[in-house]
């Protein structure tokens, strides 16, 4: 590690400081970069580098969202028919990332796109009439979307045998399966690709980075700008870092940051922790029999975190089946936080909306009181309904990384458990949060244009414009009412990103 970036001292004054260095931070930074290099950033990071939280590859799914797999994105609405409006949405979020991404790699910002992002078909896979009917209806529904357009639907078993050969092992001929499957799927290493971000801004821009500096505290100021402690963690030193502008991406540590900024729009917000597990396995001769990511339903009260789905992941160059998610629980906000973070984060403005959110998803919590209380064997057994002859010495547990879920105010229930994306922005547009997970790293981008588009808006209409256009040339327009734009997109980035479907 440079010397530098563990005994530099910051500056007392910046124009942007950004606190976290996982994805969202280093999206923003490189964003903001572009747009006016003249600007003075600082991104503060607490740990020894970028996105060791729930960047790091075997912290989340991997899973490029695009809504192509994910099932809880295309809701049955009560007259019968699939509501596609949110996975359209989430499928352009993700063509804004790969523009961006292929944008990078033009400059020569990033190299090595198999690094980052690699081809990997999407499936959704359900089980039973009921659920196939479903399924063959949300096909129909979305192949009349550009966005949705050769993905192919199945009941046969022959064919099912083709797209995941491990999973149809020992499958009775009788059971009735219906999966669908888009081959522009992709898996990505969130944390390789921020890393990458990461060294471009370092080297190559003026930005400054700072390891092992943790910002305990954001205080506003009289003058309109925003004051900050921050601790370098190395030399226990601590100093006042002066910002007009502020972004908080720090994961879990968010909610707290935002609440001792004292602004009128973080009333109310609390957090529930929520950690993951997943079932790994290397063993090469299970892997060549999956070579898809293939989603599937929650089961009854299960949040949406949690669907069921069985990857392909290539990490580092190698290739491995991940399962799960398994649901955990700790009072730590972050990975490498701190066991009194959830206590420490209740506070009169939020005890109602965490006692409604609380109160309102008692089966939640049960299902997650199940969940933490399982042994490997009775996860292998839910591996089982997906690989019949699952071995538990192919198979080892990992622990994935801390999610926070948003609870906000509700004036019905008290309090609401939210599962989305949130950005959270003050009425003078000089600080900004993002909150929330899933789907998370994906619209990374789509987010960092949404903080800004609430933040400079003046700017990203006016000077900024061409230079944004340059960089996401589909910006302001929606590719499902544009089937040329689409294609030409897509044709670009599946290009720039060396994809192979």
């Amino acid at each position: 590690m440079s010397q530098s970036l563990t005994s530099r001292t910051p500056k007392p004054k910046y124009d942007v400081v950004l606190i976290g260095g996982g994805i969202m931070s280093a999206t923003l930074a490189t964003l903001l970069h572009e747009f006016d290099p003249n600007l003075e950033i600082a991104i503060f990071e607490r740990l020894g580098r970028f996105a060791k939280e729930s960047t790091a590859a075997w912290n989340n799914a991997g899973t490029g969202h695009s809504a192509f797999c994910e099932l809880n994105y295309t809701p049955e609405k009560s007259d019968g028919s699939i509501d596609i409006t949110k996975a359209e949405s989430i499928a352009e979020q993700f063509e804004i990332s790969k523009q961006f991404w292929a944008y990078l790699l033009t400059k020569g910002y990033i190299h090595e796109p198999k690094e980052f992002i690699n081809s990997c078909p999407h499936m959704s896979l359900v089980f039973g009439e009921k659920d196939a009917e479903y399924l063959k209806k949300r096909h129909d529904k979305m192949a009349e979307s550009v966005l949705f357009s050769g993905m192919e639907f199945s009941t046969d078993h022959e064919k099912l045998r083709e797209w995941i050969p491990l999973v149809m092992s020992k499958r009775n001929q009788s059971e009735v399966m219906a999966a669908t499957k888009m081959d522009m799927g992709t898996d990505v290493n969130f944390g390789t690709l921020t890393r990458k971000m990461g060294r471009h801004l370092l080297e190559d821009s003026n930005v400054e980075v700072f390891l092992y500096h943790e910002v305990k505290d954001i205080d506003p100021r009289e003058d309109g700008k925003w004051g900050m402690k921050v601790k370098d963690r190395i030399h226990s030193h601590k100093q006042e870092v002066v910002a007009d502008f502020v972004f908080i991406g720090a994961g879990g540590y968010a909610l707290p940051l935002l609440d001792s900024s004292d602004i009128k729009e973080s009333e109310g917000y609390g957090g529930f922790p929520v950690s993951g597990q997943w079932l790994v396995s290397h063993n090469q001769e299970l892997v060549e029999k999956h070579q898809a990511k293939v989603y599937t339903q929650a089961t009854v009260d299960a949040p949406p975190m949690s669907v069921p789905h069985l990857d392909l992941r290539i990490i580092d160059g190698k290739k491995a089946l991940l399962f799960g998610p398994f649901a955990g629980f700790s009072t730590k906000f972050l990975r490498e936080g701190s066991y009194l973070d959830l206590p420490e984060s209740v506070n009169t403005k939020n005890l109602k909306s965490l006692f409604g959110a609380w109160w309102h998803n008692i089966p939640l919590t049960k299902y997650l009181i199940q969940q933490v209380a399982m042994t490997k064997s009775q996860r292998m057994q839910h591996l089982r309904e997906f690989v019949k002859d699952a071995k538990e010495e192919d198979w080892e547990l990992k622990v994935a990384g801390q999610r926070v879920q948003v609870i906000k105010k509700d004036e019905k229930e008290g309090g609401k458990l939210e599962f989305g994306t949130e950005v959270v922005v003050n009425k003078s547009g000089t600080i900004a949060s993002l909150l929330g997970a899933s789907p998370g790293a994906s619209t990374a981008v789509y987010a960092m244009l949404n903080v800004l588009e609430k933040c400079f808006p003046e700017k990203l209409h006016g000077e900024w414009k061409g230079k944004l256009l340059e960089m996401v040339p589909s910006y302001g327009q929606k590719l499902a009412e544009n089937p040329e734009l689409t294609n030409e997109v897509r044709n670009y980035t599946k290009e720039k990103l060396e994809l192979e479907y």
